[in-house]
């Protein structure tokens, strides 16, 4: 009887435990709208508002970025300045490429390696891996990072931010395009 519960507990446990590695798919959005060109909404300046969350999800952090964006052809650059509800201030500059059929790269300084990510409907989805300082440290944190365009001037983004697979916490953020 012990065994047959143990096993049972073993099984409800490993479910559970691979249902939360399940991810949406992009293909998922491919017919939504309005479209997403990346390249067209980033372009020009934004406001963004956000927060940070943690695995409870208590805000942790507010803040806001003004981000001025341009591409000339397949190369984008959008420069964000953060601002935080603590007053402490950061800097990244994004380089991205896009590679064509929905797909780009992205480079920052801060950025461990290349940034992946891929576009379809009214939504963007990229991966990254962010150089994170806290407390006097750095680490290295994975970025599961969903944005999706509501109209013109509105996007929402949704990133998961995790190490070795454990789920830390999620950065909310709405972006105005001025």
């Amino acid at each position: 009887m012990k065994r047959c519960l143990l096993l049972t507990s073993l099984l409800i446990a490993t479910t559970l435990g691979l249902g939360g590695c399940a991810s949406q798919s992009i293909e998922t959005y491919a017919n939504e709208k309005p479209t997403l060109d990346l390249a067209t909404y980033f372009n020009g300046t934004l406001d963004a508002y956000g927060v940070f969350t943690d695995r409870s999800g208590s805000v942790v952090k507010r803040f806001t970025v003004v981000m001025v964006c341009n591409w000339e052809g397949d190369k984008g650059t959008l420069d964000e300045d953060f601002s935080y509800s603590d007053g402490s201030k950061q800097k990244r500059v994004w380089h991205l490429t896009k590679l064509g059929n929905g797909r780009f790269t992205g480079r920052a300084d801060d950025v461990v390696g290349e940034a992946s990510g891929e576009s379809r409907g009214n939504t963007f989805h990229w991966n990254y891996t962010l150089s994170l300082p806290v407390d006097g440290k750095v680490y290295e944190v994975q970025f599961d990072d969903w944005m999706y365009l509501m109209g013109d001037k509105v996007m929402l983004n949704k990133a998961s931010m995790g190490k070795f697979g454990i789920r830390l916490g999620e950065v909310t953020l709405s972006f105005f395009k001025r």
